[in-house]
């Protein structure tokens, strides 16, 4: 239990479970591009879980919060102009999930 509090330490309660597995467990979050991001901060105004921040001295998005990322959205990818975010693939987050689903649900 410590291990979970201490990876969990300052993440907002909303954040930290999916569908009662711990939320750090699932491998769904933005991945950007760095050669294709611009800078923009299109995905930055769009996403209202906070997940991405915009770095001043490199002008570009990051993914700040990775954990804040809803499972399964991706809307962020339509928001950037030049594709520079992807996801994992879904099918085997989906697998993940399952596994994880039996392993939570006994508690």
């Amino acid at each position: 239990m410590a291990l979970k509090d201490d990876l969990l330490e300052g993440l907002e309660e909303q954040y930290q479970e999916y569908m009662g597995i711990p939320r750090h467990l699932i491998p769904w979050f933005p991945i950007i591009d760095n050669d294709k991001c611009t800078g923009c901060k299109e995905c930055l105004k769009f996403c209202h879980s906070n997940v991405f921040e915009y770095v001043e001295e490199d002008r570009k998005v990051v993914v700040k919060n990775p954990w804040h990322c809803q499972v399964y959205c991706e809307s962020c990818t339509y928001a950037c102009p030049v594709n520079a975010i992807s996801f994992p693939d879904r099918t085997e987050v989906k697998t993940i999930l399952r596994e994880l689903k039996q392993k939570y649900s006994a508690f």
